[in-house]
């Protein structure tokens, strides 16, 4: 099923191992309508961010093992060019465009779909990580979990709203906070920090932004950050928060850093009955100090990416102009220095690579 040209190969960015270099190749195979399988669907990519996971996936540093030879990426959004013969009421069809999520595919039927966790399903497939991802001109997906993108948003724009931006937004959603309440954002000036700012200001809720350098600050207070902490600079990040939300401490925080020592500071800030909402992913103990944990009556709640309806929501949001996704646009044989940039700390708000 498809009205467009569709060619034999193409330009993608590809790790033969874990850990390997990254290598783009000019002739990676696509595969051909003909050859898709009912339910999935070829996506001509425009448009991918570039995400911490991706550089985990490259490096293979996590528990859970990436599939190698992998093309990472998972914040993608482009045309449906093709749809497999024999699929199931598509939602979608040829000619939408739509955006591709770290989540490719679930069953649909099992305990956790039902309840939306999709993303916890034990037949989850993971885009970039478990079958390829978007680091590449056209991408295989699946019609029942890619994402319709509104005309109100450019494709450049919505990328990172599919991982970052659903990501933070249901961590929001699981962090037990009501309009006026305190959060703070450890992280904040990040890829998904600063979606994070902008997600909670629209929810009502006052943002405490901790991160470091001076661009990073301009940033979190123009999109609405009532207090900036450097990390750096400051003595004593917990009496810092405590002063700033009348001695008492926040009601919650929502954790996008990978490093484990915003997690360990999180309990002794956070008010009684307060949230720490683990979004980060340091392969690393949680070093919560337990009797504290316990006696300031604290929620730990961890919470992965988004489901369909999280996406949806996302999207919208975004779409409707209230939240806007800060990026650098870059060539998708970038990608290299893009981890560098990375790994040293200097990427500010998000990288999006134009795939051509």
């Amino acid at each position: 099923m498809s009205s467009f040209t569709i060619p034999k190969t193409q330009v993608a960015a590809v790790v033969e191992s874990i850990g390997a270099p990254i290598e783009i190749k000019h002739d990676q195979p696509v595969k051909q309508a003909s050859e898709l399988a009912p339910g999935e669907c070829l996506v001509k990519m425009e448009y991918t961010g570039v995400c911490h996971t991706d550089l985990h996936a490259k490096k293979g540093d996590w528990p859970a093992k990436p599939n190698n030879p992998l093309i990472g990426g998972h914040e993608g959004v482009g045309i449906v060019v093709a749809i497999g013969e024999h699929s199931e009421r598509p939602p979608v069809k040829v000619g939408d465009r739509v955006g591709i999520k770290w989540l490719a595919n679930s069953c649909l039927d099992c305990e956790f779909c039902r309840k939306g966790f999709e993303q916890n399903c034990v037949k989850a497939q993971l885009s970039g990580y478990t079958v390829d991802g978007t680091f590449s001109q056209y991408v295989v997906s699946f019609v029942h979990h890619v994402t319709k993108i509104p005309e109100s948003i450019d494709s450049a724009s919505a990328a990172s709203i599919l991982c970052a931006g659903v990501t933070v937004y249901r961590a929001l959603k699981n962090s037990n906070t009501h309009i006026g309440d305190f959060i703070v954002l450890p992280g904040a000036g990040g890829g998904l920090g600063h979606l994070a700012v902008q997600y909670a200001v629209n929810m009502g809720l006052r943002v405490i932004a901790i991160d470091t350098g001076a661009e990073k600050q301009k940033l979190c207070l123009s999109l609405g950050a009532e207090k900036w902490i450097d990390f750096k600079q400051s003595t004593d990040i917990v009496k810092d928060i405590k002063d700033a939300t009348g001695g008492f401490g926040a009601h919650a925080a929502l954790v996008t850093a990978s490093a484990s020592a915003a997690y360990e500071q999180a309990v002794d800030y956070l008010r009684p009955t307060g949230t720490l909402v683990a979004v980060g992913l340091p392969n690393a103990p949680l070093g919560a100090n337990i009797f504290w944990t316990v006696f300031k009556s604290i929620n730990i709640v961890g919470s992965y990416v988004g489901n369909r309806q999280d996406a949806i929501e996302a999207i919208e949001i975004a779409a409707a102009g209230k939240v806007k996704v800060h990026y650098e646009l870059k060539p998708l044989n970038a990608l290299k220095d893009v981890y560098e940039g990375m790994e040293a700390g200097k990427v500010v708000g998000r990288v999006v690579l134009k795939c051509e």
